[in-house]
């Protein structure tokens, strides 16, 4: 199915600036190159540009790449992390917070357990 998201491994919020002339093959240079990823994993990759009123995804499906435009049509603009360019691995619920307007950081949210699981298995990674 065209752009189905609904099962992905991973979303990844590619945060800074992305030119948004860029097309498939440009972000995926972005995603080998600067970020020294995969782009045909069963990954869903977002960018933003400058405004924060568009965004772009890329997906890989079984018989190619999917390229997701989103433009807002109400007034407003995406919470995007501007730090600097890196790749950050989103739970759902944060894509759904990013989706809605919000920030992906949300400090008073309670974890949920997936959130909490994610937690839990970085921190054994920094332990051992």
């Amino acid at each position: 199915m065209l752009g189905d998201i609904s099962g992905v491994d991973h979303i990844y919020l590619v945060t800074g600036y992305t030119d948004m002339r860029r097309s498939i093959d440009g972000l995926c240079a972005i995603i080998e190159d600067q970020l020294r990823m995969d782009p045909y994993s069963n990954s869903l990759f977002l960018f933003c540009g400058k405004r924060r009123d568009r965004i772009k995804a890329i997906l890989h499906e079984p018989d190619g790449m999917v390229l997701l435009y989103k433009r807002l049509t109400v007034k407003g603009h995406y919470e995007w992390p501007r730090n600097k360019t890196e790749v950050r691995d989103l739970t759902w619920r944060q894509f759904d917070w990013l989706m809605s307007g919000l920030k992906v950081d949300q400090p008073k949210a309670l974890q949920t357990d997936d959130l909490a699981l994610r937690n839990t298995e970085k921190a054994s990674e920094i332990i051992d």
